[in-house]
């Protein structure tokens, strides 16, 4: 049911672009290949991806509840306003965003339809999405499980957040970093990138990005409004997630461009963590 309700912001991101494209189209242009897969490399990435990502989801499954509780005054300056915090109806319309996730393969197929990308690159882009998509899920769920700090209504004391902290589960105890606002700046910036790439010339283009990252930007918004994450979990979920997805991307590129980031990774510790980015 709940990835049922991705179906609303995906519905928004893939119309718009989509309603772009045609005053774009090139009738006369040869579709090149723009996206390469490689079995060296992209065998042990899909199963790293993988792995990492039922390896985290177990490793989540395995949280327990009675974690120890961080104080709200250790908590970063910028995230002790939302302790306490907590909106359901918040948290459900957060849930819709699952259907983000087919913004870049809509948009991608349409391409391939009108005849402007080959079904090669729309093959090798699935994978990558599919590789970015496990990766991101994985890293984010493996930092999680390290239990930094609760969800925000966890600090709940009265009203229906408390109720929600009575009856959290182990997961709950590891609010840091969101994997939705990762999830849905990993998907902007893929839809973002098929767009740039097959219609460079489109004056729509910053349109396509302004409105991916917008709506991600909005998923992440939802999330702490919902008492579901602080400030500093969104911030870091939206730098992984685009990391991610840009690092993924750019190794696949058969020509090679200078691109803002070639490679992203997130080390976490004991009582840190860390987001770094090789240019």
């Amino acid at each position: 049911m709940r990835n049922l309700k991705w179906c609303f912001f995906v519905a928004l991101l893939a119309g718009a672009a989509w309603a772009q494209v045609p005053g774009t189209l090139s009738a006369d242009s040869v579709p090149v290949r723009h996206y390469d897969l490689s079995l060296e490399r992209d065998l042990p990435l899909t199963f790293l991806s993988a792995f990492a990502s039922v390896y985290g989801d177990y490793r989540l499954h395995k949280m327990r509840v009675g974690a120890e509780m961080r104080d709200a005054s250790d908590l970063l300056p910028w995230d002790r306003p939302v302790a306490g915090r907590y909106c359901k109806a918040c948290a459900d319309v957060s849930a819709w965003s699952a259907a983000f996730g087919v913004a870049p393969l809509a948009l991608g197929a349409y391409s391939w339809f009108k005849g402007d990308a080959l079904g090669a690159d729309l093959a090798a882009y699935t994978l990558m999405l599919a590789q970015t998509l496990a990766l991101q899920n994985g890293v984010n769920l493996l930092v999680r499980t390290l239990s930094f700090w609760p969800r925000p209504y966890m600090y709940a004391t009265d009203g229906d957040g408390a109720d929600a902290a009575s009856a959290a589960e182990g997961e709950a105890y590891g609010s840091f970093y969101s994997g939705h606002a990762s999830a849905a700046f990993a998907i902007a910036v893929f839809t973002g990138e098929w767009f740039s790439e097959f219609y460079p010339n489109s004056r729509y283009k910053s349109l396509v990005w302004a409105t991916s990252l917008s709506l991600a930007g909005v998923v992440g918004m939802l999330r702490i409004a919902a008492g579901r994450h602080f400030p500093t979990d969104v911030a870091v979920g939206a730098l992984a997630g685009a990391g991610i997805s840009l690092a993924v991307i750019k190794i696949h590129k058969k020509s090679v461009r200078i691109g803002p980031v070639s490679l992203a990774g997130i080390w976490a510790g004991p009582g840190s963590a860390s987001l770094a980015f090789a240019f």
